[in-house]
């Protein structure tokens, strides 16, 4: 165990508070919009900014790496401990567009406190939870009279997370060198709620693809030609529908090959969540659950792999009727990976699948995009346990288990690094990312603090 007082560590946090408040607010004043490029010196302003607090901090080495696009910032703090492990925390310094018209309450770049909460673009996504560091790592050095972290202390903070990460692999691999960890921390995830302190244990991948079908060089009429020559939008269709089995399986073979499957524990640990299903199908704007036959909801978007149709046109779409057999068709398909699950086997698998669907005189291309990997931590990792501990500490209850059904590049440092990923986030879903009027809860933002301030002696402990 750490050997930093809880009620040391909750004091010097509340001392800290207002300067620490400021100095957020400072940094999300910067409009640091990855995706647009008007913003763009914003972006390296933002990197700039946070590699002069993080030097102030007391981080002896800190650095602004170039990319193809955006600047990332990265930081390192050497233990005076020969034998510490070392740690990198991964979070991104760029945020989603906003603009008051979109219906923020206030200037979306000029924070304001209000009830116990700070409103403004990057609050909770994803400035917030990468700022809590910087208190967490000095209140960890004042409360153990350290001149140094318990471990070696590395951060990686992304300029390009909200614009889809497309350098940050190469970026990884480039500098692997001085990347290399026992373990990574990503903070730029969440908790269940306000009230339930939860550790993520893993994201899915993702695989996407568009099918584009061919039939007739041009659309052709269909009185003179129906049902004589084949159709690329029934062709589509017929894909579509064979896409999943009456049990909500997806129905390609080869697609299930390595699986993870969920363990009796986690299935147990996952029903330990106060999941109120009417609440969720509210969120989702949904009438109904519906998925693989034999899941939960929950084990259906955290540990099952899916396939899901994003899109599907051809043919003709204005008003009234023009009657053609249209000259092609397409449909776009996003594929969620879980641990076990390899993206260049699933494209293989897709191919193959979709290609066995198609009559003759249908041709077809399939592009697919970038994948993401899928990650997942195993629950008793002692890393994972040593999160789990220092969170349990600051927030002074049971901290439950939980995954993620989205994707990032977490997954990349994972198979770069070799190293376990471990999340590390006190955002709550009322936060509102992506969405106007963003916030974070400031009391939850200060448990994070405390649970950094734990987290390094935790683990410097556990990884020995």
């Amino acid at each position: 165990m750490s050997d930093t007082p809880d009620s040391a560590v909750r004091t010097y946090t509340e001392q800290h508070r207002t300067a620490f408040l400021d100095d957020l607010a400072d940094w999300l004043r910067i409009p640091s919009v990855s995706a647009q490029p008007e913003h763009d010196g914003d972006v390296r302003r933002s990197a700039e900014w946070l590699s002069a607090k993080l030097k102030e901090t007391g981080f002896p080495v800190t650095e602004i790496w170039e990319t193809p696009g955006a600047p990332a910032v990265f930081a390192h703090w050497p233990s005076d401990d020969p034998d510490a492990p070392t740690v990198l925390v991964y979070g991104h310094h760029d945020v989603q567009p906003a603009a008051r018209e979109d219906g923020w309450h206030t200037d979306p770049f000029e924070p304001v406190i209000r009830d116990g909460r700070m409103y403004g673009r990057g609050a909770a996504d994803d400035k917030g939870q990468v700022f809590f560091h910087t208190l967490g790592v000095r209140a960890h050095l004042a409360t153990t009279g350290r001149t140094a972290p318990a471990v070696n202390l590395k951060l990686l903070i992304e300029g390009e997370e909200e614009s889809g990460s497309p350098n940050f692999r190469a970026l990884a691999e480039e500098r692997a060198g001085r990347l290399t960890a026992d373990a990574v921390i990503v903070s730029d995830t969440g908790m269940w709620d306000e009230s339930t302190p939860t550790v993520c244990t893993g994201m899915r991948g993702l695989a996407e693809c568009e099918i584009e079908l061919y039939g007739p060089d041009q659309d052709i009429h269909s009185g003179s030609f129906g049902g004589a020559v084949p159709n690329p939008a029934t062709a589509v269709a017929r894909l579509v529908a064979a896409l999943h089995d009456a049990d909500g399986r997806v129905a390609i073979p080869g697609f299930y090959d390595g699986v993870a499957e969920l363990t009796d524990a986690e299935r147990a640990l996952f029903a330990e969540l106060p999941f109120d299903e009417a609440g969720w199908l509210r969120t989702a704007r949904s009438r109904a659950a519906a998925g693989e036959a034999g899941y939960s909801t929950l084990e259906r978007v955290w540990a099952r792999p899916t396939a899901e149709v994003n899109g599907i046109g051809g043919g003709y779409q204005g008003a009234g009727s023009k009657t053609i057999i249209p000259s092609s068709a397409l449909v776009k398909i996003s594929f969620r990976l879980v641990a076990g699950q390899d993206p260049d086997r699933i494209q293989d698998v897709v191919r193959a699948w979709a290609e066995a669907q198609l009559p003759a005189g249908v041709g077809h291309r399939i592009t697919f995009a970038p994948a993401t990997r899928p990650c997942l931590t195993p629950l008793d990792h002692p890393a994972l346990q040593a999160v789990a501990r220092a969170m349990g500490r600051a927030f002074g209850r049971k901290v439950l288990f939980t995954r993620e059904g989205g994707s990032g590049p977490a997954a990349d440092l994972q198979d770069v690094l070799g190293a376990p990923v471990l999340f590390l986030g006190i955002s709550v879903p009322s936060d509102g990312w992506h969405a106007p009027n963003e916030k974070v809860e400031l009391d939850l933002l200060l448990k994070g603090v405390e649970t950094t301030a734990h987290l390094w002696g935790e683990l410097a402990a556990a990884l020995r």
